[in-house]
């Protein structure tokens, strides 16, 4: 087996070297587009070795117009069966059966001539339904923003397009590459709450001895700073397993980063506590660079009459609030508050990774 390739690589590879000629050869006619996009650590660039063990290899998703789809997909998998190689660049190309769970699936020594690949057939429209819900040429709304998780936006927007011969891929992926406007307001004026609701009480907890609470309380303070960070650098968080990896990847890591890590491994609450609140400065700071409110004063103060140190979250809320002026926002705030998108009042997989269920949390958004 060769040195470990990342998937991305392996499979723009796989694709050139061997799906590609072969279509050619077999179906000159047939239009189609390729890519390695959806579910994965590949996707995301973020698979090591690892990765292997399973939903990893040579595998790719082959995406047919509807007609085509009804005419020919089965031909096509059949020939892929037939001529596909048992091995590419030392990784089979064959794989097991599903998991008794339904979906997963390890690479497996195969037999040329009758290889189990794993290139996945779509049309464009299929796949958007199922990673987000819509058609992919209807209308968004506001509110439709509001129930995508950012894990789905990320899953259609990252990985690669290898080829796109239907002219539908590239298109939908620019549709979705990020929020507009007042939604990224929004979000950030939810997430900037979220703050706000907790910061006093990782001191609270620690002065009342609860030294355990004061803990949990940080980790969940650092994991909604983590993820204003991404909104104000406009850039979607993947799930909990990569958020970390992800955020290395931020041009506010080097900074932001090693605070709250002191902040989660000090055993003393006024540590954590001033540690968080370092933090808090520098996403005020970068809050104001991004110019979309006046400037607000990035220090710490007292909460109220306590002697607690906080940033204040709720003015960066509130402000946030105030500089929208998308109608449709306006009434979800009305309604809600700042509840914020679907990912920031709901923490259950079950519900983010399926969009029919994700999209039916739009009446939770008010009228």
């Amino acid at each position: 087996m060769e040195t470990f390739a990342l998937g991305l690589e392996l499979n723009r590879l796989f694709y050139s070297e061997i799906v590609r000629p072969l279509l050619a050869a077999r179906f000159p006619d047939v239009r189609y587009s390729a890519a390695l996009i959806g579910y994965g650590s590949d996707v995301l660039g973020f698979d090591t070795p690892m990765s292997r063990d399973h939903e990893w290899g040579p595998r790719l998703l082959l995406f047919l117009d509807g007609e085509t789809y009804e005419s020919s997909q089965a031909a096509i998998d059949s020939a892929l069966r037939r001529e596909l190689p048992a091995t590419f660049r030392g990784y089979s190309t064959n794989y097991s059966a599903p998991n008794p769970g339904g979906w997963v699936r390890s690479l497996a020594d195969g037999v040329a001539g009758a290889i189990d690949h794993h290139i996945q057939f779509y049309t464009v429209s299929a796949f958007t339904r199922h990673e987000v819900g819509i058609e992919p040429h209807a209308q968004i709304t506001p509110r439709d923003w509001l129930t995508f998780p950012e894990q789905k936006l990320l899953e259609v927007t990252a990985g690669a397009v290898y080829y796109d011969g239907l002219d539908e891929l590239i298109s939908l992926r620019q549709r979705l590459d990020y929020y507009p406007h007042d939604v990224w307001l929004y979000r950030m004026a939810a997430q900037w709450q979220r703050i706000a609701e907790e910061e006093a009480f990782v001191g609270r907890c620690g002065d009342v001895g609860d030294d355990l609470g004061s803990r949990i309380v940080t980790a969940r303070l650092a994991r909604e700073v983590m993820r204003l960070c991404f909104l104000q650098e406009r850039r979607y968080a993947p799930y909990s397993k990569w958020l970390g990896t992800a955020f290395q990847t931020l041009a506010c890591a080097d900074v932001v980063g090693p605070l709250l890590a002191s902040a989660l491994t000090t055993s003393d609450w006024r540590a954590r506590e001033r540690f968080l609140g370092e933090a808090y400065e520098g996403i005020a700071r970068a809050h104001n660079a991004l110019s979309v409110t006046e400037h607000l004063e990035p220090t710490l103060r007292s909460y109220y009459d306590r002697p607690y140190q906080v940033i204040q979250a709720e003015r960066f809320s509130s402000a946030l609030s105030q500089a929208i002026r998308d109608p449709e926002i306006q009434r979800v705030i009305a309604d809600c508050g700042l509840s914020g998108a679907v990912d920031q009042f709901v923490d259950e997989v079950g519900i983010l990774q399926h969009a029919r269920r994700s999209r039916g949390l739009r009446e939770v958004l008010g009228r």
